[in-house]
């Protein structure tokens, strides 16, 4: 069976170079070296790069009656990234996540779940015991509070959906067959199961982030703010 990647909604791929693409001025190897070495920057480094563009991270919830708030959350390392590959190779900033107030509430949840109660952005967290067992209970004793539950999550959300346990648990079980490499954003682990993490790949990693970062540095840009 071929190996792959957990992608859900997003999905690491580079997108078609056009005519207001920023690195348009770099080789078309050069471009598609410098879109595949993003995986190598850190939280850190990304954070600045989008600070400095005004490429949003947070993620914000819609209210009932209009208008939105911003969380504590941030958008996970694969979707920042695909934020940054869009302002590369479009030079438009995507508006930030902002889950709808339909699959969010942020009310205590009781513990005895039953598998037809939804999964909302909220109520999502390791020490929530009832929503814990339940999904332990619906997949045999296997349900893990990971990255793979997590991405899975908000890609419902995102969607605008809040899945009743019993979806959630089953497309969980989905990804985790699935999800038989790291994702390319998890560069160490990604390169470890290419087998090409030496002992040296600190340094290998801080070399492809300095060659990338001298890169984005250097950008000239008048970038096209969300509508």
């Amino acid at each position: 069976m071929p190996q792959k990647h957990l992608e859900l909604r997003r999905s690491i791929f580079h997108p078609e170079l056009v005519q207001r693409s920023l690195i348009s001025h770099l080789t078309r190897a050069g471009q598609r070296e410098l879109l595949d070495d993003l995986n190598y920057l850190n939280t850190a480094e990304i954070k600045a790069f989008c600070k400095k563009h005004a490429i949003p991270l947070a993620i914000f919830v819609a209210a009932p009656g209009g208008g939105r708030t911003r969380t504590g959350e941030e958008d996970r390392k694969g979707v920042m990234l695909d934020r940054v590959r869009h302002f590369l190779t479009t030079g438009k900033i995507l508006p930030e996540t902002c889950f709808s107030a339909a699959v969010v509430s942020f009310d205590p949840q009781r513990e005895d779940l039953a598998a037809g109660d939804r999964l909302l952005y909220g109520q999502y967290s390791k020490t929530n015991r009832g929503l814990m067992a339940i999904l332990k209970e619906l997949t045999g004793g296997k349900f893990k509070d990971g990255a793979v539950a997590r991405i899975l999550a908000r890609d419902f959300w995102s969607r605008g959906e809040a899945p009743v346990l019993e979806v959630f648990a089953a497309e969980w079980m989905k990804a985790t067959r699935e999800h038989t490499r790291p994702n390319p954003e998890w560069a160490f682990l990604s390169d470890r199961s290419n087998k090409t993490a030496g002992s040296d790949w600190k340094r290998r990693r801080n070399e492809k982030a300095r060659k990338v970062l001298r890169i984005l540095n250097q950008l000239k840009t008048q970038a096209l703010r969300p509508t």
